[in-house]
């Protein structure tokens, strides 16, 4: 058979070749082929190379290739020797450009990557469809794609690069039926073109609406079909979690804190690896329990650090011991207050920054414990935040966010404004002498320092609102109009739990809360600033972005 229809052909069982109701669409015989698409080509591979060829087998074109893929919109993507291109059926170019990797067509664009590792999509004619690069670019359907930034959260953009809606996930799908499948931090769930959720519901998985109902897994391990306003229509697997254990877990959660404290403080992380014969029998056990943290491996009778376990570790450059020592002690003290907290609503906390003036040597426990958080959360900070030509850190602590953020920009200047008992132990690396110092000051009066910007980096989440709005006009008066403002703190959702947990602490430790993009909008009109975004940092951190009014 010879010319056959290839719409109803399929690849042989022995993929050199293909058919049509059994028999052979034409007598060639190749080292593989792909499927047939239109305009009645297929891609294959022999001894010369990879091209494309018609129903009887003949090569469209002459070139030979590297790789060659379906056509999709009238053009396949393929591999030459100097990278991958697209193709029109008679084996010319669509343009001059080559790319690292190209994908298909779907609605007049395609996604490729660059040779610096960068996704965008193209139009027709093989050009740059905008000018901005991702971490990651998929497909577009029905004139939308999800777009990854450096950060690992996405986003949806129409044909013309632009931002559907402004908000970002941890992970996205593109739009089925009016409804995209994303995660937050708590789990999957549903959003409308809006980027809102359309309930309230977090799940383990999720799929796709498909006549108003979607099937999820619930976290317990249960499957369950909801309609589109999460509720649950019929139960199809129940939970595979033992629920009264996972609480009783929650409930004696204590003993993580407290085994890793028993390690920290009898430097047993310091003198691993050891045998079990150097070991009395409570360290044994305790070691036991450090394994089932995944803090510590054994190897026959022998113990060792992971790589986990290593962060406790006083050498390490990122050692949370002092932190350990901290949430045992202090942070635990903290929380013994709850009851009372939630008994009485006008019970307040203590100033730990008062009580920390009093003893320098809380103020080197507090920074100490804080200090591997803030160079692991602002490493990165330099990609959201320009600081101008002067940049203020108020309430910047040892100067982590500083010294990240001049390292970022070269011209910038900056000044860590903190009270001045912890200015006082500020230290200035070697490559920031001359641009970077230590001014000690109090926030909630004049500054002794303007700047063209500020941060404010985990500062108003440790005040209630009219404290933090005090702050917020002092930075004010910082800058001149136009001048930006930086708030470096997690943003809550509007809807789930994100953040929960952290803003239950800050009540208990200084009073303070972790706020949603709105709450952050009042405090900044009631201030003298105008909001603008919030650009997510990590999974942990938010900025945002304000002008001065």
């Amino acid at each position: 058979m010879t010319g056959g229809d290839w719409r109803n052909s399929v690849v042989s069982d022995d993929g050199t070749h293909h058919v049509v109701d059994g028999a052979p669409l034409y007598a060639a015989r190749f080292t593989e082929v792909l499927k047939f698409h239109a305009p009645g080509l297929a891609p294959v591979l022999d001894g010369s190379g990879a091209y494309h060829v018609d129903t009887a087998g003949r090569p469209a074109y002459a070139a030979r290739l590297r790789r060659t893929f379906g056509f999709y919109e009238g053009v396949a993507a393929v591999v030459a020797e100097d990278g991958w291109l697209h193709l029109r059926p008679d084996g010319t170019a669509l343009s001059a450009g080559r790319w690292a990797w190209a994908g298909n067509f779907q609605g007049g664009r395609c996604p490729v990557r660059d040779g610096s590792g960068r996704y965008r999509h193209i139009g027709a004619d093989g050009r740059p469809a905008y000018e901005a690069g991702y971490r990651y670019a998929g497909d577009y359907r029905d004139g939308i794609a999800v777009v990854q930034r450096d950060d690992g959260y996405s986003t949806h953009i129409d044909a013309s690069g632009d931002e559907l809606h402004g908000h970002w996930f941890v992970d996205l799908d593109v739009f089925h039926k009016g409804f995209s499948r994303a995660r937050d931090e708590a789990g999957w769930m549903h959003v409308d073109r809006h980027g809102h959720p359309v309930h309230g519901r977090r799940f383990a998985a999720v799929e796709p609406f498909y006549n108003g109902q979607a099937r999820v897994e619930r976290d317990d391990g249960g499957l369950e079909v909801i309609d589109e306003a999460g509720r649950t229509v019929v139960e199809l697997r129940p939970a595979r979690r033992d629920l009264l254990h996972s609480v009783s877990a929650e409930l004696v959660s204590f003993w993580r804190c407290q085994a890793i404290f028993a390690a920290v403080d009898a430097g047993l992380f310091e003198r691993l690896p050891l045998g079990d014969d150097a070991l009395n029998e409570p360290e044994r056990r305790l070691l036991g329990a450090l394994g089932e943290l995944g803090l510590v491996t054994r190897d026959g009778d022998r113990w060792a650090v992971s790589l986990a376990g290593a962060l406790l570790r006083g050498e390490h450059p990122q050692s949370l011991r002092a932190a350990a020592h901290y949430w045992a002690s202090v942070g635990r003290r903290d929380w013994s207050a709850l009851p009372r907290a939630v008994a009485d609503p006008a019970w307040r906390a203590p100033n730990p920054f008062a009580e920390a003036a009093a003893d320098p040597a809380s103020v080197r426990a507090l920074h100490a414990a804080l200090a591997p958080y803030a160079a692991h959360d602002y490493a990165g900070v330099g990609a959201v935040i320009d600081p101008g030509h002067n940049v203020i850190d108020a309430g910047g602590g040892s100067g982590a966010l500083s010294v990240a953020l001049l390292r970022a920009w070269p011209d910038a200047r900056g000044v860590v404004l903190d009270r001045p008992e912890v200015a006082a132990q500020g230290t200035v690396p070697d490559d920031l002498s001359g641009r970077l110092r230590f001014v000690g000051g109090d926030l909630f009066s004049p500054w002794p320092v303007n700047g063209d910007a500020v941060v404010l980096a985990r500062v108003l989440h440790d005040w209630p609102d009219e404290r933090a709005i005090e702050v917020l006009r002092r930075a004010r008066e910082a800058v001149d109009a136009g001048g930006r403002l930086y708030v470096v703190e997690l943003v809550r959702p509007e809807t789930g739990f994100r953040g929960g947990l952290l803003s239950l602490h800050l009540l208990l430790s200084t009073g303070g809360r972790e706020r949603t993009a709105a709450q952050f909008h009042e405090l900044l009109r009631r201030s003298g600033w105008e909001y603008e975004e919030v650009r997510r940092l990590s999974a942990v951190v938010d900025v945002v972005v304000a002008r001065a009014a």
